[in-house]
């Protein structure tokens, strides 16, 4: 069974508008992740394993938050990895606030960025991400303005990551298992 969310509605002020809304996403298209295959190896860092984390439980406020914090911290191109999902999470904020441009814009914003880290980026399956993302987002488009409220919720998406990836890069299993989609609780 999914979750099911009470729509807030445009007009709540329960919590603060979020990054991203209105700005436009910049993509570099060229073959392969910014930086070349090497940006792709290693682990994801602890506040991306808890951004994962949140997103998977769908805080997306609070995912936003932690995932933020290590793209703002990342000096390298594998930021855009992180702001791409976080993008992707803020666009299902929008969606449960009933923001119809907010929603199809972030998921757009978010699926962009990811493009140049597919399939697979520290063991993120980016590939899987984007085509569920592009899902919602169709979906969305389809229902219209007027009939988001019946998106269902079951379309949106978990990020999956490859506990073998990150344990193989030396991250302790206790905080790649909270990122994985077998961490429903």
């Amino acid at each position: 069974m999914c979750p099911v969310w009470t729509p807030t509605g445009r007009g709540s002020k329960s919590r603060p508008a979020l990054e991203g809304e209105g700005s436009f996403a910049r993509v570099s298209r060229g073959e392969g992740p910014p930086g070349g295959a090497a940006t792709c190896r290693g682990p994801l860092p602890d506040k991306v394993l808890e951004g994962i984390r949140l997103f998977n439980g769908r805080a997306f406020f609070e995912q936003h938050e932690a995932l933020e914090e290590a793209w703002l911290a990342e000096p390298g191109p594998v930021r855009d990895l992180y702001r791409g999902i976080l993008q992707i999470g803020v666009g299902f904020y929008h969606l449960e606030r009933q923001n119809y441009r907010g929603a199809r814009n972030l998921l757009t914003y978010g699926m962009d960025r990811l493009a140049p880290f597919e399939p697979v980026c520290r063991g993120v399956d980016v590939r899987g991400l984007r085509a569920a993302a592009l899902r919602c987002r169709d979906e969305l488009e389809r229902l219209g303005r007027e009939r988001i409220a019946e998106f269902d919720t079951c379309l949106i998406p978990e990020v999956r990551v490859d506990e073998a990836a990150q344990v193989a890069s030396g991250q302790g299993g206790s905080q790649t298992s909270a990122a994985s989609t077998d961490s429903k609780s």
